[in-house]
């Protein structure tokens, strides 16, 4: 069994500290904190109460904004909501945190990276600014919420915080084949990461199953490493664009396997092979490989909202645009959880800012204004 080697960036200060950052306190005012001796001009964050109730441990804070997710517009919801002085408290998610990019290589079309950047460094980066503003970061899962409550319900295992808003930033999650052994095989042969996993396969036969950027960018990676990428598409042409068409097809260790889908898994310990099938003629043949990564696209993570907030057929987040509302007073869906069209990094940042610049907006107007100072738009824009 091989190991994951998806890059691990330190979270100095973050795992395991709940402490408040300047919370509201149980009169509706701010508390009053004090100036850090070790970092001037930055408040030192004030340790919460809490109340044991049964096996929870309740704060008795009730913060601004929670944000539930990172990725680029979790980290851009911080952003814009710490400039805005609200305080936010941010859930990355401990397997999740940076979001879809932390499987990334190089990104090539977010703005101001004439060269390129990789995609943990762009998330590394935009966490490190959010930080620098005041929000406080917690690679934690939230586990449950009440949305319907007043102030909303956040728990995380056995601790519960409670916030007047929220904002939702889960993202998506790798799809599946929905074969069997598919993930008995997981981490013996079958992946979802490239960037994770490659260095595994060296001078072997490996698949990619796709036919989108995201395949050609995995199989253009691959072949750093691997003997030959089969790339298996259910269709007869691309659905790629032009560049990463051309990379792939002018790369001679990439060979297509048109018109197929994988239909079955081999192997007992590990990845043996594949069959194929033809959508068109039914014929099925095997294919000799070790290695097999799925990039066939994405489901929104919003299970953990079912029931509470509205949903389209596909699962993703309704949100009331162009604003980020979603059915919920106080609750705003921003990124690919949201965004099913056009699911880019700078749209997933643009709709982070937009629903930080909401739920400001919606607790100036709940009454909330001797603890949320408004901010002018036009000033945070410069952040953007």
């Amino acid at each position: 069994m091989w190991a994951s080697l998806c890059p691990a960036h330190p979270r100095p200060g973050t795992a395991g500290n709940h402490r408040a950052l300047g919370s509201v306190d149980a009169t509706g005012g701010p508390e009053r904190i004090r100036g850090s001796p070790t970092r001037p001009g930055v408040p030192a964050p004030p340790v919460p109460k809490a109340i044991e109730k049964g096996t929870e441990t309740v704060s008795d804070d009730v913060r601004n904004v929670i944000i539930i997710g990172s990725g680029p517009a979790g980290y851009t919801a911080a952003v814009y909501a710490a400039r805005g002085d609200l305080k936010p408290l941010v859930f990355e998610g401990s397997v999740t945190a940076g979001g879809a990019l932390m499987n990334t290589t190089d990104v090539e079309n977010y703005p101001g990276f004439a060269d390129g950047i990789m995609g943990p460094d762009l998330m590394d980066g935009m966490r490190k600014q959010a930080e620098r503003f005041g929000a406080e970061l917690i690679t934690d899962d939230v586990t449950e919420v009440d949305l319907t409550s007043d102030p909303k319900i956040v728990k995380v295992g056995d601790d519960v915080y409670r916030a007047h808003a929220v904002i939702v930033a889960t993202g998506s999650q790798h799809r599946k084949l929905g074969l069997p052994r598919e993930d008995a095989l997981s981490g013996r042969g079958v992946s979802w990461c490239a960037t994770c996993d490659g260095f595994f396969f060296r001078d072997q036969d490996i698949a990619v199953v796709g036919g989108g950027d995201t395949a050609m960018e995995e199989a253009i990676f691959l072949t750093k490493f691997a003997r030959t990428v089969t790339v298996v598409h259910r269709r007869d042409e691309l659905r790629a664009s032009r560049i990463m068409q051309d990379r792939a097809f002018n790369n001679d260790k990439i060979r297509f396997a048109w018109d197929s889908e994988v239909v079955e898994l081999h192997g007992e310990e590990k990845l043996s092979g594949v069959r194929l099938r033809n959508v068109r003629t039914g014929a099925e043949e095997d294919l000799a490989v070790t290695g097999l990564f799925i990039a066939i696209g994405h489901d929104p993570r919003s299970d953990l909202f079912t029931g509470q907030l509205d949903t389209d057929d596909e699962g993703y987040l309704v949100v009331d645009a162009p604003t980020t509302r979603t059915n919920l007073p106080g609750v705003f869906a921003s990124g690919d959880v949201v965004d099913h069209t056009y699911r880019q990094a700078i749209t997933a940042a643009g709709t982070g800012c937009a629903a930080a610049i909401d739920a400001e907006r919606w607790l100036q107007d709940r009454g909330e204004a001797e603890t949320v100072p408004q901010t002018d738009p036009a000033v945070l824009a410069g952040e953007g």
